[in-house]
Parts: structure tokens; C-alpha cells; sequence
């Protein structure tokens, strides 16, 4: 038993560094600049709601969207935009229900192998004077993100005919696109007033 102690200790010595033997210790001055400021670097994210429009990805802010609910029975209505497919009751709102492919004169695409075409969901979009709800053909789906992976609107993508872009940018997820709305700004001064009285 003496002997294996002895055994046991020789190899803890030997295994045991001396002085010259110690590695020098890591500094915070020894690594990056970038690697020392990683761990301090918050990045700023936001959540969309995201849903196709044609054969693209749009989303939306989920400060914007009240809710997502299936789209209940709609009342068509005289006198109201193509684009303004009716109004429905949603909890107790009569809201009018919006048809952003055909507001943004999108053709649209085949639905996908899930998706049930009996059925659409509505946004309920809220802003300070009205409501409006936005239907889509299949589920929305919820998507964070880093602000750095939404560019700037290009200048070809904006629509002429309305003062204020109503897109935010274009958001680059994996290999895919995904263009961010901003739904307030989408109807006109006129449009609103018809939504609000």
C-alpha cells in the first residue's frame, strides 16, 4: 500500500506544473476588440407577424396587430373600396375587412398543401382612430428577429401613388425575404375617415 502512495504521489508531482511550467493567464487586453465587446452588446429585436401576400413573405409589427383570429362570416358593403371585402364582427367590433393582395394589385398564388381553403385568418390591426382587419389565406406565423436584418426600403419597391412608403424595409431571414409593413400608414387620409365614420 506504502508503494502505491508513493507511486500515486510521484505522479501527482509530475503532474503537477511548477513554475515555469504555469501558463501565462488570459488578460481581457489579450483577446479582440470583438470578442471583448460581445458579451456587453445587447442587439435590438422586434417580433412579426408574418404571412404570404402571393408567392412573398410580409410582416407585420406585433405592436400593430391587436390579434389574429379566423375570419368570421363578412357582410359586403356599397359604396367601399374593391379592396374592402366587408365588414365582420369581431368581438363585439364591426370592423372592415381589408384585402391587401388586391390593394397591392398582388396576384395570388396557390395555396399551400396545408392549408385549408375554407378557411382565412384576420389581422385585426388597431390604430388610434379605427380598426381594420387584414385577411390572409393561410396561418400568420410569429417571427423574431435582429433589427440589423432589416435593410432600408429600396427606392423601386415604393409605391408612387402613396406620399408616405407604407414599407418598412426587407427583413433577411435564411435565404428568404420578407417584406415589413407598416399598416398605418397603408390607407389614405380620405380611406380612414370612411373606416372612422
Amino acid at each position: 500500500m506504502t508503494k502505491q502512495m508513493k507511486q500515486g504521489g510521484e505522479t501527482a508531482a509530475k503532474a503537477t506544473p511548477g513554475p515555469s511550467d504555469t501558463p501565462a493567464p488570459v488578460h481581457a487586453a489579450d483577446t479582440t476588440p470583438a470578442e471583448a465587446a460581445k458579451p456587453a452588446v445587447l442587439e435590438e429585436m422586434v417580433h412579426l407577424i408574418v404571412f404570404r401576400l402571393g408567392t412573398e413573405k410580409y410582416g407585420i409589427k406585433i405592436e400593430q396587430v391587436k390579434e389574429v383570429t379566423v375570419t368570421p362570416s363578412v357582410t359586403r358593403m356599397p359604396r367601399t373600396p374593391a379592396f374592402i371585402k366587408g365588414v365582420a364582427n369581431i368581438r363585439g367590433d364591426i370592423i372592415a375587412i381589408m384585402d391587401l393582395e388586391e390593394r397591392f394589385g398582388i396576384r395570388p398564388a396557390p395555396l399551400s398543401p396545408e392549408a385549408n381553403p375554407n378557411i382565412t385568418y384576420t389581422l385585426v390591426i388597431e390604430a388610434k382612430d379605427y380598426k381594420i382587419g387584414v385577411v390572409v389565406k393561410e396561418v400568420p406565423q410569429s417571427l423574431n428577429l435582429a433589427m440589423s436584418k432589416i435593410n432600408k426600403t429600396p427606392a423601386f419597391l415604393q409605391d408612387i401613388n402613396i406620399q408616405e412608403s407604407y414599407i418598412e424595409g426587407i427583413a433577411k431571414v435564411g435565404g428568404r425575404l420578407i417584406i415589413v409593413l407598416d399598416m398605418l400608414k397603408i390607407l389614405t387620409s380620405d380611406e380612414v375617415q370612411q373606416l372612422a365614420g
